[in-house]
């Protein structure tokens, strides 16, 4: 049954200015089915907020798995590797929510900062009860309702109701009674208990055979039942997981590349530079340069937060 908390629509999306935009917003809603579920992990240089409207799904988030439930408000900040897991049979409605927003205003930008500490949390997902379900969710509804009113200044009052509902979750955070269960194959919850290990060292050296001890299993076994649930190799996983974080090093401090390849746990600048290129289509400082360079406060992020930030297994 559809949630009878948010508004919804098939089909409906809002928009307010494009994704290159320093301000953005993309409210999509609409239905996913299982057949559409992303076969691997995948991040974004925007913040995403997911929310399910009925039925249940699986998120995973660096590597963890977590169960939602209708009404759950997942979320992602920049950079996450994560993806949706769909059930079968009727596809769930969802409601999708991308965004970017300068957060320099003069005067407030120690309040935006600790705003953003929500897309911190250990666990990034948010449960409420019924009531304070409706009172952090009614600012959504009320975007639904604006964007439907033509007005001069109706992009001003969508920002206006979006910062209000992150003021909501903000406010009411020590209220989350989410709390994480184990589900899978004992096999499964094995191989994400390695991709979180992964995210947590990957500044490390790390290789098969060492993770595969540390886990009890063979290092065979390992590899094959790591890219049977990930949809990639070890190797694969541990290159991309080191190349997301230096993606994020490049665009949010000054620091020399060879520097930034080094504490993302690359042995080599020559290894850097080759597996960026082939993930990338171009080299660390041709990223760099194409990218507009975005301010460490703007992205709620200092400098110690980029890297333990990404460090920390949630």
């Amino acid at each position: 049954m559809t949630s009878s908390v948010l508004s919804y629509e098939k089909g409906y999306a809002i928009h307010v200015n494009q994704p290159e935009d320093s301000l953005f917003y993309y409210l999509d809603y609409d239905e996913r089915s299982h057949d559409l579920n992303m076969e691997f992990q995948h991040f974004h240089d925007f913040y995403e907020i997911c929310i399910l409207l009925d039925r249940t799904a699986a998120h995973i988030i660096e590597g963890s798995l977590y169960e939602i439930q209708p009404d759950d408000i997942v979320l992602l900040r920049p950079a996450l590797l994560h993806k949706t897991q769909y059930p079968k049979g009727v596809p769930p409605k969802r409601l999708m929510i991308n965004f970017a927003m300068p957060r320099s205003v003069p005067g407030l930008e120690n309040g935006y900062s600790e705003l953003f500490t929500i897309f911190h949390a250990p666990v990034p997902i948010f449960r409420f009860s019924e009531e304070r379900r409706k009172e952090i969710l009614a600012p959504i509804n009320d975007i639904f309702a604006l964007s439907q009113q033509m007005s001069p200044i109706q992009s001003v009052a969508i920002h206006h109701k979006f910062v209000e509902f992150l003021c909501g979750l903000h406010r009411y955070s020590a209220e989350n009674t989410y709390v994480r269960e184990e589900t899978g194959s004992v096999m499964s919850r094995r191989m994400y208990a390695v991709a979180s290990y992964i995210h947590s060292h990957y500044q490390q050296e790390l290789s098969l055979d060492e993770v595969s001890r540390r886990f009890y299993v063979s290092a065979h076994h390992l590899s094959r039942q790591f890219n049977k649930v990930t949809g990639f190799t070890f190797t694969e996983y541990v290159q991309m997981t080191r190349i997301r974080n230096a993606q994020q090093l490049l665009l949010h401090i000054s620091e020399k590349i060879t520097d930034i390849a080094a504490q993302c746990g690359f042995s080599s600048f020559s290894q850097f530079n080759r597996i960026f290129n082939k993930q990338n289509g171009m080299s660390p400082s041709a990223y760099r340069r194409s990218r507009p360079v975005q301010d460490e406060r703007q992205m709620g992020f200092t400098r110690e937060r980029v890297v333990q930030g990404n460090l920390r297994s949630t």
